[in-house]
């Protein structure tokens, strides 16, 4: 049940992917023009720009992304933790199988936050939780925790501090299958490290799991002060807006299925 679901929301999110919208609306126009149906060239083509106009100039995304970011303080008091629980995401996986080193992502906040934390709290356990979230990367033999692991190593980070965690492909399994390998007890204290954006369906997940005393740490924000202006940034705006899209359809997805 849980590829299956992993799998469907793969494909779900392709259809629903606003880059998805934009090739569905230039293929029209050529359809149109090719059969001589200019009705549907002209209004495929009006969406289209009227899209393209809209995301270039309102920068949607960030307007979405800020309830999400807002929803956790940022730096929040806390006691010393018994460990800290980094999510995966902010790794590069191809990159890294090609070059046979570490890279990292625009996520890639999540790591070093991590090791920020590490060097605070030097008596704490460091727990990372991925494997691979991408379709294509079904059997690959390199993981999101392979990549943890040699950044960890590159920074100095004691290997008797760090578990990993390297078969999850979402946060719900993230959350599962880190509370099976750690086996949290009630009075323990945790901090949970994932992109702004991405904590809340990230909090909601590690309780229903069974975590207790985790406290959030949001990292990797993509809104900032909005600003209405005239300018020309649909490239900027867009991947924003896919962000956006998609952690609401998770939100959406996790809430209808318990996750």
């Amino acid at each position: 049940m849980n590829t299956l679901f992993f799998i469907l929301s793969k494909l779900v999110w392709g259809a629903l992917n606003p880059g998805t919208w934009l090739v569905i609306g230039l293929a029209l126009v050529i359809l149109g023009l090719w059969r001589g149906w200019l009705r549907l060239a002209r209004g495929a083509a009006l969406v289209t720009l009227c899209f393209v106009v809209l995301v270039s100039v309102v920068p949607i995304g960030q307007i979405l992304l800020r309830p999400l970011e807002t929803r956790y303080p940022v730096g929040p008091d806390m006691p010393a933790p018994t460990g800290i629980i980094v999510l995966g995401g902010g790794e590069h996986i191809a990159r890294s199988a090609f070059w046979k080193r570490p890279e990292l992502n625009n996520a890639a906040e999540r790591f070093t936050a991590t090791m920020a934390l590490a060097r605070q709290y030097p008596d704490a356990r460091v727990i990372f939780t991925g494997g691979s979230g991408a379709l294509g990367d079904l059997g690959n033999t390199v993981s999101g925790a392979t990549v943890a692991r040699a950044f960890f190593a590159e920074q100095g980070l004691d290997p008797d501090r760090l578990t990993l965690e390297g078969a999850s492909r979402n946060t719900a399994e993230n959350a599962t299958r880190s509370f099976d390998l750690i086996q949290p007890e009630p009075s323990q204290r945790w901090v949970l490290i994932t992109s702004a954006f991405h904590m809340p369906r990230a909090m909601n997940s590690f309780t229903r799991a069974g975590w207790t005393g985790i406290t959030p740490w949001p990292v990797d924000f993509r809104s900032a002060a909005i600003r209405f202006r005239l300018t020309w940034s649909f490239v900027e705006h867009l991947p924003v807006l896919n962000t956006a899209l998609r952690e609401y359809l998770g939100l959406l997805a996790y809430r209808v299925t318990g996750r």
